[in-house]
This record gives structure tokens, sequence and C-alpha cells, in this order.
């Protein structure tokens, strides 16, 4: 089934702290009160007009009239025609609500054929558009790394469901940036980042830095061929992970990009956290 965004509300352009509508347009104010109270003063005015009363009381009562016009009309016109004073406000944020978000998606698929379609197609369901993929193979499967763009009204919920509905393991899904899809330099300091933030992800960052897979333990011990396709890297938790790219050997640049992506990992491990009075 489609999703579609909800319109918003007016409720929603209240500000938060005095609960006070925002002010409309001028323009859009100036018509709802003309469109209110023009036709009462005329009715007003013919009324006077026609009655036979002296000078000062016909005065009285068109001020009196124009008074109780300002005070109970101008408020009234506002409230019965709220939806359409604040129009403006409202396409701007039915725009926003409904503008394309960047997510990053992480699930474990099971290496059969059928499994990236029927994931695929979950996520197809919310309208999500899949601008790039990255599969790591794990023990008993693969893991699948995706950078989403996705309707503005969809949330973390929602993609966590299509995952699950798509036959995907342990699913994950935080928000991104336009960075994901950054040139390889902007990526490597993207990743480095990330890194920071979380040592543990280092073997999944440089698997997806170098276009590489994660090799598991035991095939990482055996002897393979001496032709550069092979890079290890060692680790502060778990000792050294080998990365495997068939056909294409690492460069030492590479080579080196990744070791100082490992050296980040292990000082940020080691770093001691800052005390209330160093923050």
């Amino acid at each position: 089934m489609k999703h579609t965004p909800p319109h918003p509300s007016t409720k929603e352009l209240r500000c938060e702290v005095c609960g006070q509508m925002p002010e409309p347009p001028k323009a859009r104010l100036t018509v709802a009160n003309v469109a209110v109270m023009l036709p009462i003063e005329l009715l007003v005015h013919a009324l006077v007009v026609e009655a036979h009363l002296p000078y000062v009381a016909k005065v009285l009562v068109l001020a009196l009239t124009a008074t109780v016009l300002v005070i109970w009309a101008e408020p009234s016109a506002a409230r019965i025609l709220l939806r359409w004073l604040h129009a403006p406000a409202l396409r701007h944020r039915r725009q926003l609500v409904a503008a394309p978000s960047l997510w990053r998606a992480r699930t474990l698929l099971r290496d059969r054929p059928g499994a990236l379609q029927r994931i695929t197609r979950a996520l197809a369901r919310l309208d999500s558009n899949i601008l790039s993929i990255h599969v790591h193979p794990v023990p008993g499967g693969v893991l699948d790394e995706f950078v989403l763009s996705v309707p503005g009204h969809v949330g973390e919920r929602e993609l966590l469901d299509a995952l699950h509905d798509g036959g995907g393991g342990s699913p994950h899904v935080w928000p991104t940036t336009a960075l994901a899809m950054a040139d390889g330099q902007t990526k490597a300091l993207s990743l480095a980042a990330r890194i920071a933030a979380a040592p543990d992800e280092l073997p999944l960052a440089v698997a997806e830095l170098l276009h590489a897979r994660i090799l598991p333990p035991s095939d990482a011990g055996s002897k393979g061929p001496d032709d550069g396709t092979h890079l290890k890297i060692p680790t502060a938790w778990h000792g050294p992970v080998t990365f495997s790219r068939p056909g294409e050997p690492f460069t030492p640049a590479e080579s080196a990009r990744a070791h100082r992506l490992a050296e980040l990992a292990e000082i940020t491990s080691y770093r001691p956290a800052a005390s209330p009075t160093e923050r």
C-alpha cells in the first residue's frame, strides 16, 4: 500500500513556547477583514442613512458599529478563514514534509538468490530510492548497507518494518547526509568521523572505503595468493582483520589509508572519557 503524506494542520504552526499563531500575510489579512466587515458596514450604513435620526445619533451608531466590528468581526474573520490566511505557511510546511530525506540502512540477509530482490521490493513500497549499496560477506549470509532517499514523512519505524518484511535480520537505520554520496576524499573523512564515534565500525568502514570484503577468520588464516589482493590491518580488540578484493590488488595508498583508520580506531578505543569539568 502506497503511503501518502499527511496534510499539515494549522496547529503545527503554533509556537511551541507561547502557543501563538504566526502573523499571516498582510494582504490576506486585509482581504479577510474586508470580506467579513464590508457587508456588515454597508448594511448598517444603509439603515442609518434611511433612518430618521439626528445627525449626532447617526454618527454615534456608525462609530459604535465600527468599534464592535473591530473588536468582534476582525478576530472572527481570522478564526473562520484561519486555514486560508496561513495557506502559504502550510504549503511551505507540506513541501518540507514531502521533501526526500537520506537514510543509511543496514540489515543481514541470507546469501540466497532473490534475497536482495525481496528487500528492494519492500523498500520500494515506501517509495524509497536506493542510491548506493555495499555488500559485506559475513558468516551465515551477507550484511547489506544501503543509502536510501525516502519521502520526508517516512520515518525510522517504517524503514525498520520494511527491512524486516523483506527478510532482513537485525535491521538498523539512521539519518545521513549527502556526504554519504560524496567523492573519495570526503568519503574517507566521513568514514573517519564514523570510526571516531564508534571504533567497532572499523572493519565495515574499511571494507566500504576499499570496496573489499571482510574475510572470516577461518579463511583469513589460510595462505592466500601473494598477488596483493589481500590486506591485513591490526585492531586493538579482536586481532587483525583481513580484506580481500579479487582481481584488483590493493595499492600502497589504499593500504596506508586503511592502517590510518585502524590507528584512529585504536586511539579512540583507549581514549579516557572526559570528566564533566573538561567538557
